[in-house]
Parts: structure tokens; sequence; C-alpha cells
């Protein structure tokens, strides 16, 4: 029997599997086991920013992984106008700017993984 800590939706449980050998029988398929939850240290974040933060936060509206990086700081930008590509379930999303302004910090980069809620970037 080997312990592993697996984490799902970030919260991490104790499991404990075993090998089935030769000549043994697989206890049958959905055998329910209980696993209690593991206190583990949170993955830090890497902020990329690239400048003073703004008053105006642009958040991630899902998890996933940004895919480009469409305005550097300090570009002016349209409410609208595309800031960060993010690919989520296979499909591209783009962030937008949610007002007229400029790109006061973008606080990713391409190939970043990013949760729901994540500040992306910031405007003024």
């Amino acid at each position: 029997m080997k312990n592993y800590i697996v984490t799902v939706n970030g919260v991490s449980y104790e499991v404990s599997v075993e090998e089935v050998g030769e000549g043994q029988t697989a206890a049958p398929a959905a055998t329910p086991v209980k696993a209690a939850p593991v206190k583990a240290a949170a993955p830090a974040k890497k902020a990329k920013a690239s400048g003073a933060a703004g008053s105006v936060k642009v958040s991630a509206p899902m998890p996933g992984k940004i895919i480009a990086v469409k305005k550097d700081t300090g570009a002016a930008v349209k409410k609208g106008e595309v800031i960060l590509v993010l690919e989520a379930m296979k499909m591209e999303n783009e962030i937008v700017a949610p007002q007229d302004g400029t790109v006061a910090s973008v606080n990713v980069g391409a190939g970043d993984a990013v949760e729901a809620g994540d500040v992306l970037a910031t405007m003024n």
C-alpha cells in the first residue's frame, strides 16, 4: 500500500493505493473510500507586474491558461478592446478592457496558469 497526496479543485486529500499483483483479483470497481482533506501549502503565485497597479482590476472570469498578451503596460485602450487571451476548456476567451483607459500593469505572461478571480491586469 502506498500513500499519496492528491489535489482536486484546490483541496488536498491523502489517499492510499494498493497494487494488485498477479493472481489477485481487484476489488469491485467504484469501491467507496473515505479520504480526509490534508492541509497543504498553497502554491506560490508568480506575479509579473510590469508597472504600478491601476485602480481598475481586470480579473480572470474562469481558470485557464494565458495564451497571448495583446496590450502592454502604457497602452491606451477603448472599452471592449482585447487585452489578453485566456484558453479554458480548449476555447480561446478574449479578456477585454472594461472601460476606456490606459493599461497600468500586466500581471501575467503567455503560458501562465490562472484561477478564476486572479487579477490579470490593471487599468487607469
